[in-house]
């Protein structure tokens, strides 16, 4: 006898404790890998977490599975705070307010670069995963800011976002702020006017 649901059932959702870990451990790495990067003791993240070694490699039997879920629950994080930006906010500030947001997603990701070029195969996926999430949010806000006022129409979300690469820069926020003021103000000014 097996605990397979019946036809027209659906699986259980996870024991709640189960669940409640999983999303500690989740936490708790993010905040870890941000202030010690992605190489940062496993017993750092657990006490974190507040949670046993054992829970830990019961969901991530290799690091490269915790980093790659935890990375992929950011994206999803920073994904949805677009819609809830452009929900109470200007279309313009909202497409600021969100490339803000996704220069502290960057900055916060210490030593994933070096994961990501290591030709581990579990992060591969990931660059793909990056722009399928983050360049249809940018475009939506991007239109919605278009509609308020002209931008310049030279310019994608794919530029933009290739931008946000070379002007975030970790170790000086305020320079990251007001380099994104001044591409949002630039594609506010399209070429020509």
């Amino acid at each position: 006898m097996t605990n397979q649901p019946a036809v027209g059932e659906t699986a259980r959702p996870a024991r709640r404790d189960v669940q409640r870990n999983l999303d500690a451990l989740l936490s708790a790495a993010a905040v870890v890998f941000a202030a010690e990067g992605v190489d940062a003791p496993v017993r750092r993240i657990t006490a974190e977490a507040g949670v046993g070694t054992g829970t830990l490699y019961r969901h991530f039997p290799e690091r490269s599975d915790l980093i790659v879920a935890v990375f992929r629950r950011e994206v999803d994080t920073c994904t949805a705070a677009a819609a809830e930006l452009a929900a109470v906010h200007e279309p313009v500030e909202a497409l600021r307010l969100w490339l803000e947001r996704l220069a502290d997603f960057v900055a916060t990701k210490r030593g994933l670069k070096a994961a990501l070029h290591s030709g581990d195969p579990a992060y591969e996926s990931l660059p793909d995963y990056f722009r399928e999430r983050f360049l249809p949010a940018l475009d939506t806000l991007m239109a919605g800011a278009a509609l308020a006022e002209p931008l310049d129409p030279a310019i994608s979300a794919y530029d933009l976002l290739r931008a946000m690469g070379s002007v975030t820069a970790p170790e000086d926020p305020a320079y990251t702020r007001r380099m994104i003021r001044l591409i949002v103000n630039g594609l506010r000014h399209p070429s020509g006017t």
